[in-house]
């Protein structure tokens, strides 16, 4: 079921201050997995937490889900270019998106635990403890596998949904 049309409004606005940064609209130049940029990947898991936060029988902070999965990749670099900065990406681009979105934003806990333990189970000590984390980290298992095997995962309405936030990014130097 697409989320509704309250539910996708509410969805945009808990997006707007992260989308007010040019650092945000940087994610479209890299390629995340298969031939899906790291900024559609992210919006992905982001809309499918958030769906399945207001559908699944737990309380949710709503907010912290969609900001932390959003941000959850926000590391800023092409992890398939070889380069000694980002070796073992898997294990490292966690705290580097933490560190990107700390930057630029006002994190919470939940926010913060969301993007430092997605890569659980691969980074095994860094196990997700929040029911928001968790969800998150599960959804982003779920779209990395269907990126990467070319698998069709995009939810209905989500590409109309993907243009009108584009418009909505400063433009790229």
């Amino acid at each position: 079921m697409p989320l509704s049309h309250s539910e996708k409004k509410e969805f945009i606005k808990i997006l707007q201050e992260l989308l007010e940064i040019d650092q945000v609209h940087q994610m479209t130049r890299y390629i995340q997995h298969g031939n899906t940029s790291t900024f559609t990947h992210c919006l992905i898991v982001a809309y499918l937490s958030y769906h399945y936060a207001l559908r699944l029988s737990f309380q949710y902070d709503l907010r912290s889900v969609v900001r932390g999965a959003m941000l959850h990749d926000f590391y800023l670099y092409d992890w398939h270019v070889p380069d000694k900065s980002h070796r073992l990406h898997g294990y490292f681009h966690a705290g580097f998106a933490l560190k990107n979105a700390r930057k630029y934003f006002k994190l919470n806990k939940i926010e913060e635990e969301i993007i430092e333990k997605h890569m659980w189970p691969l980074n095994i000590s860094k196990l997700p403890l929040c029911k928001e984390a968790a969800l998150v980290c599960a959804v982003d298992k779920y779209v990395s596998m269907a990126e990467t095997f070319y698998l069709p995962i995009i939810p209905k309405g989500y590409k109309s949904l993907e243009r009108l936030l584009l418009k909505k990014l400063p433009a790229a130097d």
